[in-house]
Protein backbone atom coordinates (compact mmCIF):
# COMPACT_ATOMS: atom_id res chain seq x y z
CA UNK A 1 0.00 0.00 0.00
CA UNK A 2 1.32 3.45 -0.92
CA UNK A 3 1.67 5.65 2.17
CA UNK A 4 2.77 9.21 1.49
CA UNK A 5 1.58 12.79 1.74
CA UNK A 6 -0.36 14.15 -1.20
CA UNK A 7 1.94 16.35 -3.32
CA UNK A 8 0.75 19.85 -4.12
CA UNK A 9 1.58 22.47 -6.70
CA UNK A 10 4.13 21.66 -9.35
CA UNK A 11 5.29 18.57 -7.40
CA UNK A 12 2.00 16.96 -8.33
CA UNK A 13 3.23 16.50 -11.92
CA UNK A 14 6.62 15.06 -10.97
CA UNK A 15 5.68 12.60 -8.21
CA UNK A 16 6.80 9.19 -9.49
CA UNK A 17 6.88 7.00 -6.39
CA UNK A 18 3.40 5.65 -5.90
CA UNK A 19 2.32 6.65 -9.40
CA UNK A 20 0.69 4.17 -11.78
CA UNK A 21 2.94 5.49 -14.55
CA UNK A 22 5.56 2.79 -13.92
CA UNK A 23 3.03 0.09 -14.83
CA UNK A 24 1.83 1.70 -18.06
CA UNK A 25 4.94 3.54 -19.28
CA UNK A 26 5.75 1.23 -22.21
CA UNK A 27 2.18 1.06 -23.50
CA UNK A 28 1.84 4.81 -23.10
CA UNK A 29 5.17 5.41 -24.87
CA UNK A 30 4.07 3.23 -27.80
CA UNK A 31 0.79 5.13 -28.02
CA UNK A 32 2.54 8.53 -28.03
CA UNK A 33 5.09 7.29 -30.60
CA UNK A 34 2.24 6.26 -32.88
CA UNK A 35 0.65 9.68 -32.39
CA UNK A 36 3.94 11.36 -33.37
CA UNK A 37 4.18 9.16 -36.47
CA UNK A 38 0.58 9.93 -37.48
CA UNK A 39 1.16 13.65 -36.94
CA UNK A 40 4.34 13.58 -39.04
CA UNK A 41 2.59 11.71 -41.89
CA UNK A 42 -0.62 13.76 -41.55
CA UNK A 43 -2.60 10.55 -41.19
CA UNK A 44 -1.39 9.03 -44.46
CA UNK A 45 -0.67 5.32 -44.81
CA UNK A 46 1.59 5.06 -47.88
CA UNK A 47 -0.36 7.12 -50.44
CA UNK A 48 -3.74 6.67 -48.81
CA UNK A 49 -5.19 9.32 -46.50
CA UNK A 50 -7.11 7.79 -43.58
CA UNK A 51 -10.26 9.87 -43.22
CA UNK A 52 -11.44 9.48 -39.60
CA UNK A 53 -13.47 12.16 -37.88
CA UNK A 54 -13.49 12.85 -34.16
CA UNK A 55 -17.21 12.00 -33.84
CA UNK A 56 -16.80 8.21 -33.28
CA UNK A 57 -14.26 8.87 -30.54
CA UNK A 58 -16.64 11.27 -28.84
CA UNK A 59 -19.39 8.64 -28.91
CA UNK A 60 -17.14 5.85 -27.61
CA UNK A 61 -15.03 7.85 -25.15
CA UNK A 62 -17.82 8.74 -22.71
CA UNK A 63 -19.25 5.20 -22.37
CA UNK A 64 -15.72 3.80 -22.09
CA UNK A 65 -14.92 6.18 -19.23
CA UNK A 66 -18.19 5.27 -17.49
CA UNK A 67 -17.57 1.52 -17.80
CA UNK A 68 -13.98 1.90 -16.57
CA UNK A 69 -15.38 3.80 -13.59
CA UNK A 70 -17.90 1.02 -12.90
CA UNK A 71 -15.15 -1.61 -13.05
CA UNK A 72 -12.88 0.38 -10.74
CA UNK A 73 -15.75 0.79 -8.29
CA UNK A 74 -16.30 -2.97 -8.30
CA UNK A 75 -12.56 -3.54 -7.79
CA UNK A 76 -12.43 -1.02 -4.95
CA UNK A 77 -15.42 -2.71 -3.28
CA UNK A 78 -13.38 -5.93 -3.22
CA UNK A 79 -10.36 -4.05 -1.87
CA UNK A 80 -12.34 -2.30 0.85
CA UNK A 81 -14.18 -5.46 1.89
CA UNK A 82 -10.84 -7.26 2.17
CA UNK A 83 -9.48 -4.44 4.36
CA UNK A 84 -12.55 -4.60 6.61
CA UNK A 85 -12.13 -8.37 6.96
CA UNK A 86 -8.51 -7.99 8.03
CA UNK A 87 -9.53 -5.24 10.42
CA UNK A 88 -12.03 -7.72 11.87
CA UNK A 89 -9.27 -10.35 12.18
CA UNK A 90 -7.12 -7.82 14.04
CA UNK A 91 -10.00 -6.94 16.36
CA UNK A 92 -10.94 -10.56 17.07
CA UNK A 93 -7.29 -11.50 17.58
CA UNK A 94 -6.98 -8.91 20.33
CA UNK A 95 -10.30 -10.03 21.78
CA UNK A 96 -9.22 -13.68 21.76
CA UNK A 97 -6.03 -12.85 23.65
CA UNK A 98 -8.00 -10.93 26.27
CA UNK A 99 -10.57 -13.71 26.65
CA UNK A 100 -7.99 -16.49 26.88
CA UNK A 101 -5.94 -14.65 29.50
CA UNK A 102 -8.87 -13.50 31.66
CA UNK A 103 -11.69 -16.04 31.26
CA UNK A 104 -9.67 -19.27 31.50
CA UNK A 105 -8.72 -20.04 35.11
CA UNK A 106 -5.43 -21.43 36.30
CA UNK A 107 -5.23 -25.24 36.45
CA UNK A 108 -6.71 -26.77 39.58
CA UNK A 109 -3.88 -29.27 39.86
CA UNK A 110 -0.22 -28.51 39.58
CA UNK A 111 0.62 -28.17 35.90
CA UNK A 112 2.63 -30.86 34.22
CA UNK A 113 6.18 -29.82 33.38
CA UNK A 114 5.96 -27.90 30.13
CA UNK A 115 8.03 -28.71 27.03
CA UNK A 116 11.45 -27.17 26.87
CA UNK A 117 10.57 -25.25 23.71
CA UNK A 118 10.72 -21.56 24.83
CA UNK A 119 8.68 -20.44 21.85
CA UNK A 120 5.51 -21.90 23.30
CA UNK A 121 5.79 -21.26 27.00
CA UNK A 122 7.80 -18.04 27.22
CA UNK A 123 5.80 -15.41 29.07
CA UNK A 124 6.88 -12.76 31.54
CA UNK A 125 3.53 -13.07 33.33
CA UNK A 126 3.69 -15.93 35.83
CA UNK A 127 -0.13 -16.19 35.87
CA UNK A 128 -0.14 -17.33 32.24
CA UNK A 129 0.23 -21.08 31.86
CA UNK A 130 1.46 -23.05 28.84
CA UNK A 131 -2.01 -23.62 27.36
CA UNK A 132 -2.98 -19.96 27.47
CA UNK A 133 0.36 -18.94 26.00
CA UNK A 134 -0.02 -21.54 23.26
CA UNK A 135 -3.49 -20.31 22.30
CA UNK A 136 -2.43 -16.67 22.18
CA UNK A 137 0.66 -17.38 20.08
CA UNK A 138 -1.37 -19.64 17.80
CA UNK A 139 -3.44 -16.57 16.90
CA UNK A 140 -0.33 -14.98 15.36
CA UNK A 141 0.35 -18.20 13.45
CA UNK A 142 -3.24 -18.09 12.15
CA UNK A 143 -2.81 -14.57 10.77
CA UNK A 144 0.46 -15.44 9.02
CA UNK A 145 -0.97 -18.71 7.66
CA UNK A 146 -3.98 -16.89 6.21
CA UNK A 147 -1.74 -14.22 4.68
CA UNK A 148 0.40 -16.77 2.86
CA UNK A 149 -2.62 -18.79 1.78
CA UNK A 150 -4.19 -15.72 0.18
CA UNK A 151 -0.93 -14.69 -1.47
CA UNK A 152 -0.10 -18.20 -2.63
CA UNK A 153 3.36 -17.99 -1.03
CA UNK A 154 5.16 -20.56 1.15
CA UNK A 155 4.85 -19.71 4.85
CA UNK A 156 8.48 -20.45 5.64
CA UNK A 157 9.08 -19.96 9.37
CA UNK A 158 6.51 -17.22 9.91
CA UNK A 159 3.94 -19.82 10.98
CA UNK A 160 6.16 -22.44 12.63
CA UNK A 161 7.97 -19.84 14.78
CA UNK A 162 4.74 -19.31 16.72
CA UNK A 163 4.06 -23.02 17.31
CA UNK A 164 5.85 -25.79 19.16
CA UNK A 165 7.74 -28.32 17.06
CA UNK A 166 5.12 -31.08 17.20
CA UNK A 167 2.24 -28.79 16.33
CA UNK A 168 4.19 -27.13 13.52
CA UNK A 169 4.89 -30.54 12.01
CA UNK A 170 1.28 -31.65 12.34
CA UNK A 171 -0.17 -28.46 10.92
CA UNK A 172 2.18 -28.64 7.95
CA UNK A 173 0.27 -31.68 6.68
CA UNK A 174 -3.08 -29.84 6.69
CA UNK A 175 -4.30 -28.47 3.36
CA UNK A 176 -6.06 -25.48 4.94
CA UNK A 177 -3.66 -24.27 7.63
CA UNK A 178 -5.85 -21.47 9.09
CA UNK A 179 -8.78 -23.86 9.50
CA UNK A 180 -6.51 -26.47 11.10
CA UNK A 181 -5.23 -23.92 13.60
CA UNK A 182 -8.78 -22.92 14.55
CA UNK A 183 -9.63 -26.58 15.11
CA UNK A 184 -6.70 -26.88 17.50
CA UNK A 185 -7.92 -23.73 19.27
CA UNK A 186 -11.31 -25.39 19.76
CA UNK A 187 -9.71 -28.57 21.13
CA UNK A 188 -7.72 -26.58 23.69
CA UNK A 189 -10.92 -24.79 24.65
CA UNK A 190 -12.67 -28.14 25.03
CA UNK A 191 -9.85 -29.37 27.27
CA UNK A 192 -10.28 -26.29 29.48
CA UNK A 193 -13.99 -27.03 29.85
CA UNK A 194 -13.36 -30.68 30.71
CA UNK A 195 -10.82 -29.62 33.33
CA UNK A 196 -13.28 -27.14 34.84
CA UNK A 197 -11.08 -24.15 33.99
CA UNK A 198 -13.82 -22.19 32.26
CA UNK A 199 -17.54 -21.74 32.70
CA UNK A 200 -19.57 -23.10 29.75
CA UNK A 201 -21.23 -19.71 29.28
CA UNK A 202 -17.85 -17.97 29.04
CA UNK A 203 -16.62 -20.75 26.78
CA UNK A 204 -19.39 -19.88 24.32
CA UNK A 205 -18.11 -16.31 24.04
CA UNK A 206 -14.61 -17.52 23.15
CA UNK A 207 -16.06 -19.99 20.66
CA UNK A 208 -17.97 -17.10 19.05
CA UNK A 209 -14.67 -15.28 18.60
CA UNK A 210 -13.17 -18.37 16.94
CA UNK A 211 -16.22 -18.66 14.69
CA UNK A 212 -15.83 -15.01 13.68
CA UNK A 213 -12.17 -15.57 12.77
CA UNK A 214 -13.13 -18.60 10.67
CA UNK A 215 -15.85 -16.59 8.92
CA UNK A 216 -13.44 -13.75 8.11
CA UNK A 217 -10.91 -16.20 6.70
CA UNK A 218 -13.59 -17.85 4.56
CA UNK A 219 -14.70 -14.44 3.27
CA UNK A 220 -11.12 -13.60 2.29
CA UNK A 221 -10.94 -16.91 0.42
CA UNK A 222 -14.16 -15.98 -1.39
CA UNK A 223 -12.64 -12.71 -2.59
CA UNK A 224 -9.43 -14.47 -3.61
CA UNK A 225 -11.20 -17.24 -5.54
CA UNK A 226 -13.93 -15.14 -7.19
CA UNK A 227 -12.35 -12.55 -9.52
CA UNK A 228 -14.38 -10.24 -11.71
CA UNK A 229 -15.77 -11.98 -14.82
CA UNK A 230 -12.92 -12.28 -17.32
CA UNK A 231 -14.99 -11.37 -20.45
CA UNK A 232 -15.96 -8.04 -18.85
CA UNK A 233 -12.35 -7.21 -18.00
CA UNK A 234 -11.11 -8.34 -21.42
CA UNK A 235 -13.72 -6.23 -23.21
CA UNK A 236 -12.64 -3.09 -21.38
CA UNK A 237 -8.94 -3.85 -21.97
CA UNK A 238 -9.48 -4.26 -25.69
CA UNK A 239 -11.74 -1.25 -26.05
CA UNK A 240 -9.40 1.05 -24.12
CA UNK A 241 -6.37 0.00 -26.21
CA UNK A 242 -8.21 0.23 -29.53
CA UNK A 243 -9.62 3.63 -28.60
CA UNK A 244 -6.26 5.10 -27.57
CA UNK A 245 -4.28 3.68 -30.50
CA UNK A 246 -6.85 4.82 -33.07
CA UNK A 247 -7.34 8.23 -31.46
CA UNK A 248 -4.43 9.96 -33.31
CA UNK A 249 -6.12 9.32 -36.67
CA UNK A 250 -9.25 11.12 -35.48
CA UNK A 251 -7.43 14.12 -34.00
CA UNK A 252 -4.61 14.82 -36.44
CA UNK A 253 -6.69 16.95 -38.82
CA UNK A 254 -8.17 19.13 -36.09
CA UNK A 255 -5.33 19.20 -33.51
CA UNK A 256 -2.28 19.18 -35.77
CA UNK A 257 1.00 19.27 -33.85
CA UNK A 258 -0.86 19.04 -30.53
CA UNK A 259 -2.10 15.54 -31.39
CA UNK A 260 0.63 13.65 -29.45
CA UNK A 261 0.03 15.78 -26.35
CA UNK A 262 -3.74 15.26 -26.36
CA UNK A 263 -3.37 11.57 -27.11
CA UNK A 264 -0.84 11.20 -24.28
CA UNK A 265 -3.20 12.80 -21.75
CA UNK A 266 -6.19 10.69 -22.81
CA UNK A 267 -4.12 7.47 -22.96
CA UNK A 268 -2.56 8.13 -19.55
CA UNK A 269 -6.05 8.49 -18.05
CA UNK A 270 -7.56 5.40 -19.66
CA UNK A 271 -4.52 3.14 -19.30
CA UNK A 272 -4.00 4.37 -15.74
CA UNK A 273 -7.60 3.65 -14.70
CA UNK A 274 -7.34 0.24 -16.29
CA UNK A 275 -4.08 -0.56 -14.47
CA UNK A 276 -5.36 0.68 -11.10
CA UNK A 277 -8.39 -1.58 -11.45
CA UNK A 278 -6.13 -4.54 -12.20
CA UNK A 279 -4.07 -3.92 -9.06
CA UNK A 280 -6.85 -3.47 -6.53
CA UNK A 281 -8.97 -6.28 -8.00
CA UNK A 282 -6.71 -8.78 -6.18
CA UNK A 283 -6.05 -7.00 -2.84
CA UNK A 284 -3.97 -9.75 -1.20
CA UNK A 285 -0.95 -9.69 -3.50
CA UNK A 286 2.51 -8.15 -3.27
CA UNK A 287 2.07 -5.19 -5.59
CA UNK A 288 2.41 -1.60 -4.43
CA UNK A 289 -1.32 -0.91 -4.13
CA UNK A 290 -2.30 -4.18 -2.44
CA UNK A 291 -3.16 -4.49 1.23
CA UNK A 292 -0.25 -4.25 3.72
CA UNK A 293 -0.80 -7.71 5.21
CA UNK A 294 2.76 -7.89 6.58
CA UNK A 295 2.19 -4.68 8.55
CA UNK A 296 -1.21 -5.87 9.81
CA UNK A 297 0.29 -9.17 10.98
CA UNK A 298 3.12 -7.31 12.70
CA UNK A 299 0.61 -5.11 14.52
CA UNK A 300 -1.19 -8.23 15.75
CA UNK A 301 2.12 -9.77 16.83
CA UNK A 302 2.92 -6.71 18.93
CA UNK A 303 -0.49 -6.75 20.62
CA UNK A 304 -0.32 -10.47 21.40
CA UNK A 305 3.22 -10.34 22.78
CA UNK A 306 2.38 -7.34 24.95
CA UNK A 307 -0.69 -9.18 26.24
CA UNK A 308 1.63 -12.04 27.27
CA UNK A 309 4.00 -9.60 28.94
CA UNK A 310 6.86 -10.45 26.60
CA UNK A 311 9.57 -7.76 26.86
CA UNK A 312 10.97 -8.49 23.38
CA UNK A 313 8.37 -6.87 21.13
CA UNK A 314 9.28 -6.20 17.48
CA UNK A 315 8.83 -2.67 16.12
CA UNK A 316 5.98 -1.84 13.71
CA UNK A 317 6.80 -2.11 10.02
CA UNK A 318 7.52 1.20 8.27
CA UNK A 319 7.02 2.15 4.61
CA UNK A 320 10.01 1.65 2.31
CA UNK A 321 10.03 4.15 -0.57
CA UNK A 322 6.44 5.05 0.44
CA UNK A 323 5.37 1.38 0.09
CA UNK A 324 4.02 -0.46 3.13
CA UNK A 325 3.81 -4.22 2.63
Amino acid sequence: MIVRERPSGIRLFFAMRGSILAQIKWTLAANIALAVLVTWSHGRLLDYKLQVSALPFSLIGLPLAIFLGFRNNACYDRYWEARKLWGDILLRGRTLARQVLTLIDAPVEAPVEAPADPIVVASADSSVDALQCRMVRRMAAFAHALKHQLRGTPPGTEVSDWLDADEAQAIGAVSNTPSGLMLRMARDLQACRQQGRIDPVLMASIDATLSGLTASAASCERIKNSPLPFPYTLLLHRTAHLYCFLLPFGLVDSMGLLTPLVVGIVAYTFFGLDAVGDEIEEPFGLRANDLPLDAICRTLEIDLLQALGDPEVPPPLQPVDYCLM
